[in-house]
């Protein structure tokens, strides 16, 4: 049995559909969620779901029984997730997990985003366990620079604090994919895959392929580290969560968020989703 947290999340349930398209029945499936409510589209399909949340250690041991493989969605929770992920290992432990599977975070052994910084405690605790396990270093999603660009036509900018750096952005359909082949093929474990799309970008072509397609002039405006904090509060973030933002696009600017690692197109077997395609698809929105 496969086991997937975090499967009404963004990236669990395309990791499910992904399992499904590879050929794992249904009923070796186990979708975890904190609503269960929330899951009922996969149970319909044949999908066991089980509730458990990463702060209930005894919902946790539960929802793990009789698994051999976990993908491990990290926690949402920035700040909060360390506690968790413990809670998470040790219930994968006991379970007599086979393999765990851990959504990190790109470059995770150099970065220096105060972001990052919970994932490499994380695979610490991961290999301190004694688990065989796969780090699936995921770059930051496409989407999180596609999600505003309507707005970003409507006043002709991207804002951002990037500066030059190549982003090697990458949906998160083709990083939850990666996440199902190392579940369902042999040769992972133990390995560390550094995740990102191809070719890499930067926010100033970002902005020119936006332009390109919506016929609207659309320019990249690079902030320093604090105008860029304020300009997040400005939208409605609170303030921690601005600051924990803009110095990873500091980190960004920086190359932190670059591979030319090749690992996630040679899991895939394909060609990464392409800046072209991704921008199209939030432009139709």
């Amino acid at each position: 049995m496969i086991v997937v947290t975090g499967a009404t999340g963004h990236y669990g349930p395309l990791a499910i559909e992904e399992l499904l398209a590879r050929g794992v029945p249904a009923g070796q499936i186990v979708a975890i969620a904190r609503d269960r409510g929330k899951a009922a589209g996969l149970a319909a399909r044949g999908v066991q779901v089980r509730q458990a949340d990463y702060t209930d250690p005894e919902s946790l041991a539960t929802a793990f029984a009789g698994a051999e493989k976990l993908l491990f969605v990290s926690s949402s929770a920035a700040g909060e997730r360390l506690p968790q992920h413990r809670n998470v290992v040790d219930a994968a432990r006991a379970a007599g997990i086979r393999l765990i599977a851990y959504t990190s975070i790109l470059n995770a052994d150099t970065t220096t985003m105060i972001l990052a910084g919970e994932h490499k405690a994380t695979e610490a605790l991961i290999r301190e366990s004694g688990l065989p396990y796969v780090f699936l270093r995921n770059t930051f999603y496409l989407e999180v620079y596609t999600a505003g660009l309507g707005q970003a036509v409507e006043h002709g900018a991207i804002v951002d604090a990037v500066g030059d750096g190549r982003i090697s952005g990458a949906t998160r359909a083709d990083l939850a994919a990666a996440g199902a082949v190392v579940l369902t093929t042999e040769g992972h474990e133990n390995q560390a895959y550094e995740l990102g799309g191809e070719p890499a970008f930067t926010l100033a072509e970002l902005a020119d392929e936006v332009s390109r397609q919506s016929g609207r002039t659309v320019a990249y405006r690079n902030l320093s580290q604090p105008e860029y904090t304020d300009f997040l509060t400005s939208v409605g973030l609170p303030r921690p969560a601005a600051e924990l933002y803009a110095d990873a696009s500091v980190g960004a600017s920086r190359g932190e968020l670059f591979t030319d690692s090749g690992d996630l197109p040679r899991l895939l077997g394909r060609p990464t989703t392409s800046l072209a395609d991704a921008v199209a698809a939030a432009l139709k929105g």
